[in-house]
């Protein structure tokens, strides 16, 4: 199916897509994240090239790709585990280069991962208030505030949505969806602007992944740019505004939601182009046509998805 979007940049109305972040010194709109043209190296191995995408206020930009696509990549350069070898990073309209996690963080920059950093036998608020322990007292006479802590812990998770009966039970006795909306609701909590997850539904049933995009939804209505790294154009489209695709870590696409149906994702994350270009090659060659009828059945599958998703739209 031929690509009749427009390229990268050109079809995002940014007036539409920031929310109000202004540059404090210019007071010009500036996004909370811009990556433009960035690119990693791992000696010979080209990681990651030419990536461009914005991050903004209340909105979702899903980053979709399978593995070895690049996506671990940019989780690290954006979270500061690693650094960018070409292209610009900035942070509020400033060119950065972010030297460590910490350092994302003082930022706003917090990073969800898929094997979450719990402590299985520790309870939810302690879970909570991992290494930002609340104190009372002063001195020898410091300790910590538990009644305090329990406190915020069920606040904050109300606010977001989440009723649990106890937050003195083990953290390990939830489902896995429900230690994501942990992990979502105690980012928010220490101030965090750019919330990364990190395939937070891969290993999801179908109803915890719902429970899982319907916490997505609320952290960005409560004003968070969230990036949402996923292989499944399925759980991105319903709660993405914008979408990256990623393959051998260079952009196939990048696009507004006004300006993708979910069955166009699906095609270019499935790769009809390169499809049809086997099927060419194998015709060209001649021989196995088993295979290629194979080939070119699987071409008008994904062709025929890209139609129907345009007249439906």
């Amino acid at each position: 199916m031929a690509n009749t979007h427009s390229p990268v940049g050109e079809h995002i109305e940014q007036a539409t897509l920031l929310q109000g972040e202004f540059d404090p010194l210019t007071h010009t709109p500036v996004h909370l994240l811009e990556l433009k043209d960035v690119a990693k190296h791992y000696g010979n191995i080209i990681a990651l090239r030419d990536v461009t995408m914005v991050v903004d206020t209340g909105r979702v930009t899903c980053v979709l790709g399978d593995n070895g696509a690049g996506k671990s990549t940019l989780i690290k350069i954006i979270a500061g585990l690693h650094q960018h070898d070409a292209g610009t990073f900035s942070i509020m309209g400033a060119e950065r280069k972010l030297n460590s996690p910490r350092e994302a963080l003082d930022a706003g920059i917090a990073a969800v991962y898929q094997d979450l950093a719990v402590v299985s036998l520790m309870p939810i608020w302690r879970n909570f208030f991992l290494g930002s322990e609340i104190t009372k007292g002063w001195g020898p006479f410091k300790s910590m505030d538990v009644e305090k802590m329990k406190q915020v812990t069920k606040g904050e998770l109300a606010a977001m949505g989440i009723d649990l009966r106890d937050v003195e039970q083990p953290i390990g006795q939830l489902s896995g969806g429900e230690r994501q909306c942990v992990a979502i609701a105690r980012a928010v909590h220490f101030g965090a602007k750019v919330l990364i997850l990190d395939e937070p539904t891969a290993a999801l049933g179908v109803k915890q992944s719902g429970v899982v995009l319907r916490y997505i939804l609320q952290a960005r209505d409560r004003g968070l740019g969230v990036i949402f790294i996923t292989h499944n154009p399925h759980h991105a489209f319903p709660v993405g505004d914008r979408f990256l695709l990623l393959k051998r870590g260079k952009s196939i696409g990048y696009y507004d939601k006004k300006d993708i149906t979910i069955d166009e994702l699906t095609s270019q994350m499935a790769g009809g182009a390169e499809l049809a270009e086997l099927a060419h090659e194998l015709e060209q060659a001649g021989g196995h046509p088993e295979v290629l009828a194979e080939v070119n059945a699987e071409v008008a599958e994904v062709s025929e998805a890209g139609a129907s998703g345009k007249h439906s739209a």
